[in-house]
């Protein structure tokens, strides 16, 4: 089983907090996309003989792809990799582009699952961030895409944001409940260097992240989704049962996938990769056939890092059985005792030799993690 991430770095406007790769000028997507199609071949054999099992695209803004270019993608896929028939397809889409006309067009793809870009039902949260849509706009597209025949639609969230409020974040809650979504990711507002809104903080036109109410928000937000009976199966994610991310669910699970397009990430469990972040020379490298990209041979205590990072965020847990298996028994017995304090003041849970965050660990996720790293003596 594995996965296929395709970046899309295109967007019509730079959100305001966003420090992910994407370009505002659309005059190179038609060269992109013929780079992305042969990056497809040239990548055909780093998953080896598995099958693919999830195919997510990103970005940037992948809404901006009209039905045509979507499947001369899906049509290079089917032409390089065994793709399962159930297999889980997502788009990443702003409000602003799905109007019923494009969502059945999406429908005539093999798209089954729409991730929309929601981030507050509150026009002022939204202009802060820059957002080029409006909550009306964001309620209209949620219902049109499932009266369109779309049952799988996870939204983004994001709290913490400076002018909302506790009241304003308890009403985002009940109407992405009311809307009857599956799955809502949700995020805590991170000030990125280099970004827009870190210097309109820095000048004092925005204030600053009040942290103490983003962990008042993100408590709420926690008891809100128990309340309404969706599964916090990660840190930032929550569903109805038979509704987690499955893409992203392998992410953390170790699943292997192959990364496609600018500043795309890939693993095959040996190594990690990442394409250039750059659209024009991504594409002249391309262009030559070859593939502009960094890479990383994991060491195993770079592996034991990155499989306590992720699945300590997770419903299923830290397995200390199999960190013994895959790491070393020195491995467990350091993971078992950095875990202790812990595990006395109730942050973790060991149950069935499997380490999990409590509620209240779950708010010191980063600390907990951080701690239980294994760090290398120097020689």
């Amino acid at each position: 089983m594995a996965g296929i991430y395709i970046h899309i770095p295109f967007c019509k406007q730079a959100c305001h907090y966003c420090d992910f790769h994407f370009s505002t000028s659309l005059k190179n997507k038609d060269a992109f996309l013929i780079s992305l199609k042969k990056e497809i071949e040239l990548q055909k054999n780093y998953l080896g003989t598995s099958r693919i099992s999830t195919i997510y695209f990103g970005g940037g803004t992948p809404s901006l792809l009209t039905e045509s270019e979507l499947m001369h993608i899906f049509d290079e896929l089917n032409v390089h990799f065994e793709i399962d028939t159930d297999a889980e397809i997502t788009l990443e889409a702003n409000p602003d582009d799905l109007n019923l006309k494009k969502i059945k067009e999406l429908k005539h793809t093999p798209i089954n699952r729409l991730s929309i870009g929601i981030q507050s039902f509150y026009d002022e949260d939204l202009a802060l961030m820059n957002r080029a849509h409006t909550s009306k706009e964001a309620l209209s597209v949620v219902q049109t895409s499932q009266d369109s025949g779309f049952e799988n639609i996870t939204i983004d969230l994001i709290y913490g944001i400076p002018t909302l409020t506790n009241e304003k974040w308890k009403h985002n809650l009940h109407t992405a409940f009311d809307l009857q979504v599956k799955h809502i990711s949700s995020y805590c507002l991170t000030v990125e260097a280099k970004t827009a809104l870190a210097n309109f903080i820095k000048t004092g036109k925005v204030k600053n992240v009040d942290e103490q109410q983003s962990i008042e928000q993100f408590e709420i937000m926690v008891e809100k989704m128990k309340q309404n009976d969706f599964i916090h199966y990660e840190i930032s994610n929550f569903c109805k049962e038979g509704f987690h991310s499955r893409h992203n669910s392998n992410y953390w699970l170790k699943e292997n996938y192959l990364g496609l397009g600018p500043s795309a990430h890939s693993y095959n469990g040996v190594s990690r990769q990442w394409n250039i972040s750059n659209n024009a020379l991504y594409i002249q490298s391309i262009e030559k056939n070859k593939l502009n990209f960094e890479e990383e041979i994991l060491t195993t205590t770079q592996k034991y890092n990155e499989y306590i990072l992720t699945s300590l965020r997770t419903i299923w847990g830290t397995d200390l059985t199999y960190i013994e298996t895959a790491f070393g028994k020195d491995y467990k017995n350091y993971c078992i005792k950095e875990s202790e304090r812990y595990i006395m003041e109730e942050n973790l849970l060991n149950k069935e030799n499997k380490l999990f965050l409590s509620d209240k660990g779950k708010l010191l996720a980063d600390k907990i993690a951080s701690d239980l790293f294994y760090i290398e003596k120097a020689n």
